[in-house]
């Protein structure tokens, strides 16, 4: 394997991939549930979201890489511009190329939920497909990156919690339901929770780059602070939800997701040095994963 093929599997950043995948599951279980789950959907809703997550990754690298943020001093795996090996051109290529990739799959995955039948709901998510590609690239690229003025949580919590469960329960069902509610935010909040912890990390390095996220602005101790509430709140959310919505004993399995992340929350306590906050991000995003099977498998026992 050439040591450029490398950079660019580097720079899709396959582990953040399955948390992408986190809310279309739970959004699939609750539609198998009710008798509506379709397959098709289901695959093209798993390769769009894919999709977008890696255009998200190839953006953040060149957002960052141009605006000189990935310097030397950075945490965390290197990027592919701040390597040298690939070129900023090189990536604002692979960036277009993307985006031709989920508008197709994207434009298939509505036409496979919606058809003709329901042509309002059908130029909505049109919509909202464009959108999340403008989100995804907006997030450090340009003049006026929202990552860049701490509202990269925001953001964070409506596509990975509200749209990606409540919006793939709609591919499903062409109707929104309250069960989803719960959900979405509990993985939202999660998903927030992991952006939080990449800024953590971050803090010394976005500050000298001038990318005020929420934790440059609320300083470390605060941030520290900050992780708990969304990390205790998804929590106290997926409770109320087992509570709310209980069948059988079975429901409350993904309560073994609660293990690794309580122990997260005492590693974050303890830390006092942002660098050593790396490896907690693969164990928060494969927490918050194995929570969103758990919850699916749960619902359908």
């Amino acid at each position: 394997m050439s040591k450029k093929y490398k950079i660019w599997l580097s720079a899709f950043r396959l582990r953040t991939l399955p948390l992408s995948l986190s809310g279309i599951i739970v959004a699939a279980s609750l539609a198998a549930y009710n008798g509506v789950f379709d397959w098709l959907v289901f695959v093209l809703a798993i390769l769009t979201t894919l999709s977008l997550q890696i255009l998200s990754n190839l953006a953040n690298d060149y957002g960052d890489g141009v605006k000189g943020t990935d310097s030397d001093d950075r945490i965390g795996p290197q990027r592919a511009i701040q390597s040298g090996t690939i070129t900023p051109d090189e990536m604002f290529e692979a960036i277009k190329i993307n985006i031709l990739i989920v508008i197709g799959l994207a434009f298939f995955l509505i036409m496979a939920a919606f058809g003709t039948k329901h042509f309002l709901l059908a130029m909505l998510f049109f919509g909202l497909s464009l959108f999340a590609i403008y989100a995804a690239i907006k997030y450090t690229v340009g003049k006026n990156a929202y990552g860049y003025r701490g509202l990269g949580d925001v953001f964070v919590f409506v596509f990975f919690g509200l749209i990606s469960v409540g919006g793939g329960y709609i591919l499903f069902a062409q109707k929104l339901d309250h069960i989803i509610f719960l959900p979405a935010c509990t993985i939202g909040l999660l998903s927030v929770a992991i952006l939080n912890l990449n800024n953590l990390r971050d803090i010394h390095s976005d500050r000298r780059a001038n990318k005020n996220t929420l934790v440059v602005k609320m300083g470390f101790e605060n941030g520290k602070t900050y992780h708990y509430v969304l990390i205790g709140g998804a929590m106290v959310l997926s409770i109320l939800y087992g509570i709310l919505y209980y069948s059988s004993p079975f429901n409350f399995i993904y309560f073994l997701a609660y293990i690794p992340l309580i122990k997260h929350l005492m590693t974050v306590r303890d830390n006092t040095d942002p660098k050593l906050l790396d490896p907690e991000l693969k164990k928060l995003a494969l927490s918050t994963f194995i929570l969103s099977v758990l919850l699916a498998i749960g619902h359908l026992l």
